[in-house]
């Protein structure tokens, strides 16, 4: 059941797709008056630049491997990665699946849909490259395959890189690209070893002006047109003078990315857009950082009509989730485990007869899998996981439907907001309860969103160490802290990081992951838990084997299970030392208690 509901989510993405093609394809409206629609031109000029620099990057990279040197086929890589930068706001738009191939971490892809699809593939691309380019012994015949797998993957994006873009498509693509660049590239995430985030950041913003010169006489307003041209051109001067260690990433988000996207919902009235559809980000956002940034509907694979009373549903789902009497012994409600005052979570290692810590419920709705190991696919999934778990609610759900179907006034509210009582829809409920935590509140957010100005200098190179030099972004991806990676939002990701177990003499038992699918690859994976609210949720960890943030950024500082001297098969997390200082630490610990909502 879990994962059909992955299945349908990856399916509903792609349908997504295809109807935005097909609306592209409608006659748009026209107005009142004539205007001459000079789209066509304007995509016929982006074409000419993407296939340009495509073709560059390719050549580029094949001419590593005629070259000697290991610094000479370095220096060639830097030129071939330049070029892929320039394409990459259009690539990763307009070709999602094949820019995440050839900009992959040099990690073992493991691709599950279900027990009997289960892909393993070996990474390739331009991380890849870079960090075989940095081994102290470079293996040249690596370096040779990766190089030409890679170039041959961009022939194939060559060879079918038509663009179809409406007015609507190009304002997606510019909002997704600067999205990118604060949330991820920024953070050093696809540049592990050169750490050229803020220079390859640059070079995005150079096809960014481009594609905003090509559309210049779609401006009604000069005014608008040119704050957007100075604005992004301030951006590159500002990334242009920085370094990635002591780079101010607060300030950079805060005075340019989200003025940048105020300037582009500023284009969008003047283009007089309208958007057939809603991804994740909603289509006018101002901030990255709101309960406004994003399209809820997006992270439910049951969408509602607008007129679908969401509000009465949530406050439904509310008395259901508070509810004893949902569980066979009429002892357990939902919020037996899941505590407002301690962020939905319950304050202890493991809650009786379950094996791993309670996981917080604030921001649930922002994954796109659930429970620590990722087996459901969706929130109405879990819940159905919870009913019937033994040492949980003990029932299943026609005994659960039979309980609502007995208390008058439940029949009511869900004969008003459904038309009937049944399993789903009390799982529905119960699910958008759970959708409506997490507010966007905290210190943090009214900081960056210019609402108050309170951060301390601690708390703000705090943020900046967890963008940067700690590398806690890499995987905890604002702005959700978690591991559900932006701009897309389409994948929550899996970790193995070397948890110890309780007494810390050696590796957790627990296998994580690997016990959905008995994958070996997976073993000792987790889903990567949010980082909002986390002075709330100690302890901390799957296994709750950490009492204090310090102990918590501790076991990062030693680069995870490996780095404490276990044995950890496939360890995503580096296992180098980040070598933080005492300082440093602090200040990481107080970025993090600011995360905590109202």
């Amino acid at each position: 059941m879990t994962n059909s509901f992955k299945k349908i989510k990856k399916t509903h993405v792609i349908m997504c797709l295809f109807l935005v093609s097909i609306v592209g394809c409608k006659q748009e409206k026209t107005a009142s008056y004539i205007k001459v629609d000079n789209n066509q031109a304007y995509v016929a000029k982006i074409q000419e630049y993407y296939s340009q620099h495509l073709d560059s990057c390719i050549r580029l990279l094949e001419e590593i491997n005629t070259l000697e040197a290991v610094s000479e086929k370095l220096r060639k890589y830097k030129s071939a990665r330049r070029e892929f930068k320039l394409i990459e706001p259009i690539l990763a738009f307009t070709d999602k699946e094949n820019y995440k191939s050839v900009n992959a971490p040099n990690l073992l892809k493991v691709e599950e849909e279900d027990a009997t699809d289960i892909k393993i593939r070996n990474p390739f691309g331009f991380q890849v490259i870079e960090e075989l380019l940095h081994e102290d012994q470079v293996d040249l015949v690596a370096v040779k395959e990766t190089v030409c797998k890679t170039a041959n993957r961009l022939k194939l994006i060559a060879n079918n890189n038509k663009l179809y873009l409406k007015k609507y498509h190009v304002l997606w693509l510019l909002r997704d690209q600067i999205a990118r660049i604060a949330l991820v590239g920024i953070t050093g995430f696809d540049s592990p070893v050169l750490e050229q985030s803020l220079i390859e950041a640059k070079t995005n913003y150079e096809t960014l002006l481009f594609i905003v010169n090509v559309y210049k006489n779609e401006f009604s307003s000069l005014k608008r047109y040119t704050a957007l041209v100075n604005e992004l051109k301030e951006t590159q001067k500002v990334l242009q003078e920085g370094e990635f260690t002591s780079f101010n990433r607060f300030y950079f988000i805060k005075n340019h990315a989200h003025k940048q996207l105020e300037l582009l919902a500023n284009t969008v009235e003047d283009w007089k857009v309208e958007f057939p559809l809603t991804m994740a980000f909603n289509n006018n956002i101002t901030s990255l950082f709101s309960k406004e940034t994003f399209n809820i509907n997006f992270f439910n694979d049951y969408h509602q009509a607008e007129n679908a009373k969401v509000k009465e549903k949530i406050a439904l789902g509310k008395k259901l989730f508070n509810d004893t009497s949902l569980s066979k012994d009429g002892v357990m409600s939902c919020a037996t485990c899941h505590i407002k005052d301690k962020a939905f979570t319950d304050g202890l290692v493991a809650f009786p007869k379950q094996i791993r810590n309670t996981p917080t419920l604030a921001y649930a709705a922002y994954q796109q899998s659930f429970f620590h190991d990722g087996r459901a696919g969706s929130l109405e999934g879990q819940i159905v996981g919870v009913v019937e778990n033994k040492n949980e609610f003990h029932t299943d759900l026609e005994n659960l439907t039979t309980s609502i179907e007995n208390d008058s006034a439940y029949v009511a509210s869900f004969t008003s907001l459904y038309g009937k009582v049944n399993d789903f829809n009390i799982r529905n409920a119960i699910a958008d309860y759970i959708r409506s935590l997490g507010d966007f509140s905290s210190k943090f957010d009214k900081n960056i969103n210019k609402k108050e100005n309170t951060l301390t200098t601690s708390e703000i190179n705090g943020f900046n160490l967890f963008m940067g030099k700690a590398k806690c972004a890499t995987c905890h991806f604002p702005p959700v802290f978690n591991g559900t990676v932006p701009p897309n939002f389409s994948e929550t990701e899996v970790e193995s990081i070397g948890v110890p177990n309780l007494e810390e003499t050696g590796l957790d038992s627990d296998l994580g992951v690997y016990n959905v699918f008995k994958t070996e690859e997976r073993k000792h994976f987790f889903k990567t838990a949010t980082v909002r609210n986390i002075s709330k949720t100690a302890p901390y960890m799957h296994n709750g084997v950490y009492k204090t943030l310090q102990q918590v950024v501790d076991f990062y500082n030693k680069g995870g299970g490996q780095g404490l001297g276990y044995h950890v098969s496939n360890q995503t997390l580096p296992a180098d030392k980040l070598n933080l200082s005492e300082n440093e630490i602090q200040d990481l610990i107080a970025f993090m208690e600011t995360l905590t909502d109202e």
